[in-house]
């Protein structure tokens, strides 16, 4: 074995409460290196009387290593433990103490999760397990009110560019929420609401008001009430990172530069504070002058920002935030934060803007979730022919060993957004690719995300091409689209295997571009097969049951010899299930 592979470390996502009773062990070694590993557990205080040698399951593994994982439930919720590993004839242990070849002596030199506090336990909210979530741009996803129009105003459906408004309104949400009822939408995250010039409105002006554009405070306070009647929770965007130009302290700060009582919320350089040769001389969103950053360890812009947090959560009984540009706030501020939105509303869904490894942000005290492009990206370029299927693998059990299990199973999960291209548009037009994506969406750990659109095929390409009206004509939508994204959100919804159980790759080898994997709870057993190929192909794997049925249609599948042989059409998908008896 090589040892130099060997990892674990007795904390954040190697050793973690899963619940009250229950810690998760993970230990990684050099890929296809170990036969088996065990976890050698036991009580201190009673190691004799209380140990256990579990057998680990390698549950992932990437292009380096394989991740081994156990569930222990400790009599007393203290536990000491140590890692026995086996290959061949040799056997190594893994201790606190290093990496022996002698049999220990526990629980001496053993690693130790010392208690299981449930104040520590990181929780997230058992709603957003069970969530299918809809983006919505609200400029530009239904025009309910031309009254409240900004001027000038473009024909609904017209070219989207970087300035110019369509006229999308709360009214329009609330008009259109039997299609997302319809859909099976049970939760929708808005982008900024609140009184800014733009069209996107993250250069933020008034953070307690309502965009005169959109509405006002009290139609939103109906739209959630609207939403909540209907079973759908709602999710704002916070733009804390950064303000607009035209937030009255950043006004005061160019005014009376040092001298104003706001002069210590922003990252102001050099004073005056101004643009100088194109340059700002205080610390921007980016290179957007328009937008200054936050100085958010400054005392009185901190107690600002988080009442604005709760006073949104109280007033209109919100459900959650969306935090944008989350990754250049700082950590305390987070911490403060979310123990202010948790105090007014236990159960609020906190999904911070982090696009790369985001483990940071997600131990327990600042983030529930963090939006998961790194998935997006990963399943775009599988399913764009990018990579073979034992690259794609290792590239998802990479991501699933990111972060603790009860993370994986709330990660913010899409396949686009407001800031990429459309998805139709990234799969080159194919149909048949969009809808593997879309399968492997709803049917993968985590919380799936759709923006808004892309069920009834549109397309566009990156910002602000991507940002188009909603196409509300029946006879201009991909009804046929829709019906697929209705019937797969319906699986997900139907089926707790899909949102809660084991995920695994059973078939994903070497230059070969085909899937097979499976969701398994106590319950049930769903098996995933797919063609990512332009040619008709027929897949085979084991299997020692005779009792699948396919998923949408309801037929019966039955093996031949212990072998399930599939065929599939070109860039074709199958999704069978079968109960587990008892």
């Amino acid at each position: 074995m090589l040892l130099e592979a060997l990892y674990h470390v007795p904390r954040d996502k190697w050793a973690y409460a899963y619940d009250p009773t229950t810690i998760h062990l993970r230990i990684r070694t050099k890929r296809d290196d170990v036969e088996q590993a065990y976890a050698m557990t036991g009580d201190k205080y009673d190691w004799t009387g209380t140990y256990q040698e579990l057998p680990m399951e390698k549950t992932a593994h990437d292009r380096m290593f394989d991740y081994w994982e156990v569930a222990v439930r400790p009599k007393f919720k203290r536990l000491s433990y140590a890692f026995k590993l086996t290959s061949g004839t040799e056997t190594v242990y893994l201790l606190d103490a290093g990496i022996q070849s002698e049999a220990p002596h526990p629980p001496g030199e053993c690693f130790e999760f010392s208690y299981i506090h449930e104040l520590e336990v990181v929780r997230v909210p058992e709603w957003a397990k069970q969530a299918v979530f809809y983006q919505i741009m609200p400029e530009r996803f239904a025009n309910g009110d031309p009254s409240n129009d900004p001027k000038p105003v473009e024909v609904w459906g017209g070219k989207p560019t970087r300035d110019n408004y369509f006229g999308g309104d709360l009214q329009g949400i609330i008009d259109h929420l039997d299609d997302l009822t319809d859909l099976g939408i049970t939760a929708i995250y808005l982008t900024p609401l609140f009184t800014a010039p733009s069209n996107h409105k993250y250069d933020i002006v008034d953070y307690k008001q309502v965009d005169p554009h959109f509405g006002d405070n009290a139609l939103l306070k109906t739209l959630v009430e609207r939403c909540h009647d209907r079973g759908i929770r709602v999710v704002l965007d916070a733009v804390f990172n950064h303000c607009g130009e035209h937030f009255p302290p950043f006004q005061d700060v160019l005014k009376n530069g040092e001298t104003s009582p706001y002069a210590g919320w922003f990252h102001v350089n050099r004073f005056p504070a101004r643009v100088e040769n194109g340059v700002p001389t205080y610390d921007t969103f980016g290179f957007f002058p328009n937008m200054p950053k936050f100085n958010t360890a400054n005392p009185d812009l901190k107690n600002y920002l988080l009442g604005v947090a709760e006073y949104w959560i109280k007033e209109i009984k919100l459900d959650g935030w969306r935090l944008d540009v989350a990754n250049e706030v700082d950590h305390p501020f987070w911490r403060e934060f979310r123990q202010v939105v948790k105090q007014a509303n236990p159960e609020a869904y906190l999904i911070g803007e982090v696009w790369s490894d985001s483990l940071n942000w997600l131990l327990g005290d600042q983030f529930d979730s963090v939006m998961n492009y790194p998935f997006a990206d990963k399943v775009l370029e599988f399913f764009t022919g990018g990579v073979d299927g034992a690259a794609f693998s290792d590239e998802m059990g990479s991501l699933i060993m990111r972060y603790p299990h009860q993370t994986n199973e709330v990660v913010f999960n899409m396949l686009g957004s407001h800031d990429t291209p459309r998805l139709l548009t990234r799969v080159g037009g194919d149909k048949r690719k969009l809808k593997l994506c879309v399968v492997f969406l709803f049917t993968y750990i985590g919380t799936p995300c759709v923006f808004y659109g892309d069920e009834i095929g549109l397309t566009g390409d990156g910002d602000p091409d991507c940002r188009k009206c909603m196409e509300w004509d029946r006879s201009k939508q991909d009804r046929e689209l829709y019906d697929f994204y209705k019937l797969m959100i319906e699986l997900r919804k139907r089926h707790t295997a899909l949102r809660h159980g084991r995920f695994r790759f059973l078939h994903a080898e070497p230059g070969d571009p085909n899937l097979v994997y499976e969701r398994m709870d106590a319950q049930m057993h769903f098996t995933v097969w797919m063609n990512n190929t332009a040619q008709a192909v027929t897949l085979t794997h084991p299997m020692q049951t005779n009792d699948w049925r396919d998923a949408l249609t309801e037929e019966a599948v039955v093996p031949v010899n212990g072998i399930m042989n599939i065929f599939l059409e070109a860039y074709g998908f199958r999704i069978l299930y079968r109960h587990i008896q008892t």
